[in-house]
């Protein structure tokens, strides 16, 4: 079983020349992004075996981003700014920190932080957000939340007084 390296540096001193043009081999390029044609993890993210005896993987657009622009800074990730995760194009790549390369993609987190208001229309500003371990919530909503909930609470609570 082939060791998979994903974060770690990748050291291209020991690439052969050989070994990078069969890298450039299995890259098409289109107008604009350079697509992985070889192997794709089920992320679909190009994976690259450039060997030695220990049969090291290691990401196809991160060894990409190292060949053509120098190692990748310690603690930062590999964006896609093209949001295609078969691309190698060192252009569309950018070293950015976990939590931004999180908050610049689809997933829940991002799109909500993104949000600027309520559902009901009230801005997520300073004064009208408050902060909770798991998100945010409108103060002015909370407000109107209010009265509604003590109505209904206390018509159940003299239904069930009256039984």
């Amino acid at each position: 079983m082939p060791y998979y390296r994903s974060t770690r540096p990748i050291n291209v001193s020991l690439l052969s020349p050989q070994k990078i043009a069969l890298f450039w081999a299995k890259v098409q390029r289109t107008e604009t992004c350079w697509l992985w044609v070889a192997s794709v993890n089920p992320k679909g993210y190009g994976r690259f075996n450039i060997g030695g005896h220990d049969s090291i993987v290691v990401l196809a657009h991160r060894l990409s981003f190292t060949l053509e622009r120098g190692a990748i800074p310690q603690g930062l990730d590999i964006d896609h700014l093209c949001r295609v995760a078969a691309c190698v194009n060192p252009t569309h790549l950018d070293p950015v920190t976990n939590r931004a390369n999180m908050l610049r993609g689809m997933n829940f987190a991002a799109m909500e932080s993104r949000q600027s208001n309520c559902k009901r229309g009230h801005p997520f500003d300073l004064f009208n957000t408050i902060f909770k371990a798991k998100g945010r919530e409108c103060r002015a909503c909370r407000r109107l939340r209010g009265p509604a909930y003590n109505k209904t609470y206390r018509a159940r609570l003299k239904a069930k007084l009256q039984e």
